[in-house]
């Protein structure tokens, strides 16, 4: 049966507000910070993501895209140790390179998916969840990001026999389809289930 534990439901309830609160604070994410949000989802992978954004605001402190300055120190602190430390100080500096081409898929007039499906290819480091994850936090609606606590929460859901698999672009898309469906029939947009189960599984609404 597909529904949403009466605990989610009640938690629901009650985070409402400041669900759809962090869900605005993403629409009015200034232009010139979108290099910065870029930086944050590409730190998250298999990394905290308090660690990921006291990095983002090291970075922006120390104006990292135009100054370009190797990022290594700042990202294997001790205090927020952000995994793969090295690989992702390249990931970071080749972000500096193409932003611009990033900045070009933005202003384009396609739709949030075609935008997804551009920057995933353009973004070193980048798939579909990361590029669905930066989209999100600079306002886009409507894209699922399938990390580990969501396929988790689609299987309590009763969606899956077992956690669903996402590694491949078929995969993802397919379990996106379903959690939007599941969000429709819930009447709870996916952008709110997404903080919803985040924040049960994390105890906070970050992003």
């Amino acid at each position: 049966m597909e529904e949403l534990p009466q605990i989610l439901l009640d938690n629901y309830n009650i985070l409402k507000p400041r669900i759809e609160a962090r869900l605005l604070d993403f629409k009015n994410v200034m232009k010139d910070d979108y290099f910065y949000e870029l930086c944050y989802c590409l730190c998250t992978p298999q990394s905290k993501a308090e660690n990921a954004k006291i990095v983002q605001e090291k970075l922006e402190a120390k104006d990292f895209y135009n100054t370009r300055f190797d990022p290594t120190d700042i990202l294997r602190e001790p205090k927020h140790y952000i995994r793969f430390h090295n690989q992702k100080a390249k990931r970071l500096l080749f972000a500096i390179d193409n932003f611009s081409e990033v900045l070009k898929i933005l202003n384009e007039s396609s739709n949030q998916y075609d935008k997804r499906d551009k920057i995933s290819t353009i973004v070193n480091g980048f798939g579909m969840k990361e590029s669905s994850h930066y989209l999100r936090n600079i306002g886009y609606t409507g894209l699922a990001i399938l990390d580990r606590h969501i396929l988790k929460h689609l299987y309590l859901c009763g969606l899956y026999d077992s956690v669903p698999k996402a590694s491949s672009t078929k995969q993802y898309l397919a379990v996106e389809k379903r959690f939007i469906e599941f969000a429709d029939q819930v009447n709870i947009p996916i952008d709110q289930l997404d903080l919803l189960f985040w924040s049960y599984e994390t105890g906070e609404i970050l992003k």
